[in-house]
């Protein structure tokens, strides 16, 4: 890629390109010169939109700097521990260019040293990836490219700016997001660096981030996690690296073992995501981890591969592998949901099961949607064999549908109110009525009020009777 005569930032939002101009001849007017760079401007070079702007500042020390932004706007001082200021209500990060000196273990054990008289190429040195490494003048349109990160841009290759990059272990992980989000290789000179970096005690927020971005984000997630393996960091997610080399029944499984099967899963699901981060995120966890039970129940029976009962196996698994990343209790829950039944559909649309089987499996999975689209992907990964658009997932759904129980589980049709009304008072044999109805409500046996209302009669004179 040669480098652009003259480019503006591809921001879309006009009041955060307005901010963003009013910011920047702000400092010219200061006598400072700001640059835009890092994500914005790869963004920009990739014909992607701009939406979260770097400005790195040269000319003007950090605290003249800070008295004329706050002159100026409204800010935020949440990052002034790294050297960074924020617009307050605008997603621009302000800095000085910095030395960073290691003195201690992870992506936070940096000196840091704010230094307004660097040289931009000095600054761009310390970044992490070359493409990440260009800067923008945006009063002339200037590309600074002191890396050649433009044309690592135009062959889609990942390369590491330069020796400070095992100075930060986050950077590893930044790999792999990268990798998978934007479909690109990674040199082997990085990849063999990255095998030199151990993880340091990275604080488990910011390893879950860079996972999240790659299930949300990532256009093909399997460049992410070849790169992970590659460079040897499956040792540090044991419940990925057991998936490599457990084999599957060929018949079934032609693509490979379980590794192999699991990537493809997950590129077939992000070729569907439906633009919702949060359920992106749940279902995409779900593909992810659906078959951590494999390892532990794959045997060897009258010449077949058998993995019975892997999906209750791959619950422990899965919240050992989030559990380390994040304290969501509700994220992990969800997940979990997804890996135990993710062969249901399949097999409910097998046995042509009841309206009681869907609204018994809306009731234990929370959303069968969510469950659906796992399935989907995990019938889409498994080439060659050829995706017959997984019939089983749209007879399910439809069925949901009918009975409102796709994205919610059955509501109950009895209330405590209702047997308020009948006389009876709240306890345990109150509670133990509603459940008895709630379970036969799910069985079909009614479907209105009044018919629950005569179920809790019978019940009463039963427990009467006893």
């Amino acid at each position: 890629m040669a480098a652009p005569e003259r480019i503006r930032l591809r921001i879309t939002d006009p009041a955060l390109r307005e901010c963003f101009q009013n910011l920047t001849s702000c400092i010219r007017k200061a006598g400072g010169r700001p640059l835009a760079v890092g994500g914005c401007v790869r963004d920009t070079l990739l014909g992607l939109e701009a939406k979260d702007l770097d400005v790195e500042v040269y000319g003007i020390a950090p605290d003249p700097l800070s008295e004329l932004l706050a002159a100026n706007f409204q800010i935020d001082k949440v990052g002034l521990s790294f050297g960074v200021l924020k617009i307050r209500g605008a997603p621009i990060d302000i800095s000085i260019p910095r030395r960073e000196s290691k003195a201690g273990l992870g992506h936070k054990g940096f000196q840091i040293f704010s230094d307004s008289t660097m040289d931009p190429q000095e600054a761009l040195a310390r970044r992490d990836f070359t493409i990440n490494s260009i800067a923008l003048d945006p009063a002339t349109g200037e590309v600074i490219d002191p890396f050649g990160g433009l044309q690592d841009l135009d062959q889609k290759v990942l390369r590491h700016t330069s020796s400070h990059f095992v100075e930060d272990p986050l950077r590893v992980l930044r790999g792999m997001q990268f990798a998978g989000r934007f479909d690109f290789s990674v040199a082997p000179e990085t990849v063999e660096l990255c095998r030199t970096i151990e993880p340091e005690g990275l604080a488990s927020e910011r390893i879950f981030e860079e996972w999240r971005k790659l299930i949300v984000s990532g256009i093909r997630p399997s460049r992410g996690l070849w790169f992970l393996r590659d460079c040897g960091w499956t040792q540090y997610f044991p419940e990925l690296a057991a998936l490599i080399g457990c084999e599957q029944e060929k018949e079934w499984h032609p693509e490979g073992d379980v590794w192999t099967h699991t990537l493809h899963c997950l590129d077939a699901f992000a070729r569907e995501r439906i633009g919702d981060a949060l359920e992106d995120l749940i279902v995409g966890l779900g593909v992810l981890c659906h078959d951590f039970g494999k390892p532990a129940t794959t045997r060897f029976e009258n010449g077949r591969i058998r993995s019975y009962g892997h999906e209750q196996a791959g619950e422990g698994p899965t919240r050992s592998f989030l559990g380390r990343m994040t304290n969501e209790a509700s994220l992990v829950d969800a997940v979990v949901l997804l890996v135990l039944h993710h062969l249901r559909p399949q097999e409910l649309f097998d046995q042509k099961a009841s309206d009681n089987a869907v609204r018994r499996l809306a009731h234990r999975v929370q959303r069968i949607d969510r469950l659906v689209r796992v399935a989907r992907a995990d019938q889409a990964g498994r080439p060659p064999l050829p995706f017959d658009g997984f019939p089983a997932g749209h007879w399910l759904l439809e069925r949901a549908r009918i009975q409102n129980v796709e994205s919610n589980v059955p509501k109950p049709i009895l209330l405590g109110r209702h047997l308020i009304a009948l006389g009876l008072q709240p306890g345990v044999q109150f509670g133990e009525i509603l459940e008895t109805c709630y379970q036969a409500q799910l069985d079909g046996k009614f479907d209105s009020v009044e018919q629950g209302l005569r179920l809790v009669q019978e019940l009463i004179k039963v427990q009467r009777a006893e």
